[in-house]
């Protein structure tokens, strides 16, 4: 059955926990925050398959498949089983934002974001992910959840991944970077 009325009353449950929060809670939001970028990533790597985006012989969908995994971990840290995120995996996603780095021009300025429509997807999704580290922070800083520091790592680096990643798709198509116009 896909609902059970136990959330009718503005309540949730834990994993592994009788007790009941609020589902406007700190933990609860930040919860959603990422169920929320988890689902933008997926519109992200569906699109980068289909253009068979890739950085040298890295599949750009098979990385964002491995960053939606890294998110199941961090909402299940939050909703309080042990599991554990590597330190192996910020190593990667900066090794491959090292390696778009070296594909781009240098960053002079913002830049509008949009171009193409993969670009723009990436655009939104970091923005997205930008609020969930956010969320997650103020879960955290409310003494609720204490989160590991490589999974607030790995939050923070994914936005400049998904920033990366929207630069190099207006690249790869040609696409100028469009600056503002203040």
């Amino acid at each position: 059955m896909l609902y059970t009325r136990k959330g009718d009353d503005g309540q949730t449950g834990l994993y592994g926990c009788d007790q009941r929060i609020s589902k406007s809670s700190a933990v609860a939001e930040a919860l959603g925050c990422l169920d929320e970028i988890n689902s933008l990533l997926g519109w992200c790597k569906v699109k980068a398959d289909d253009k068979s985006f890739k950085v040298g012989t890295i599949g750009i969908a098979t990385a964002i498949d491995d960053v939606q995994q890294d998110l199941f971990i961090i909402q299940a840290q939050l909703a309080g089983a042990s599991k554990v995120l590597s330190a192996e995996r910020i190593k990667t996603v900066e090794n491959l934002i090292g390696e778009i780095e070296k594909i781009l021009p240098p960053i002079k300025t913002f830049f509008v974001a949009g171009g193409t429509e993969l670009a723009a997807i990436f655009d939104h999704a970091r923005t997205v992910a930008r609020r969930a580290e956010r969320r997650v922070i103020a879960a955290s800083e409310e003494g609720v959840i204490k989160l590991p520091a490589e999974s607030l790592a790995l939050l923070n680096r994914l936005s400049s991944l998904l920033y990366a990643l929207a630069r190099l798709a207006n690249h790869d198509s040609g696409v100028s970077e469009e600056a503002p116009r203040y």
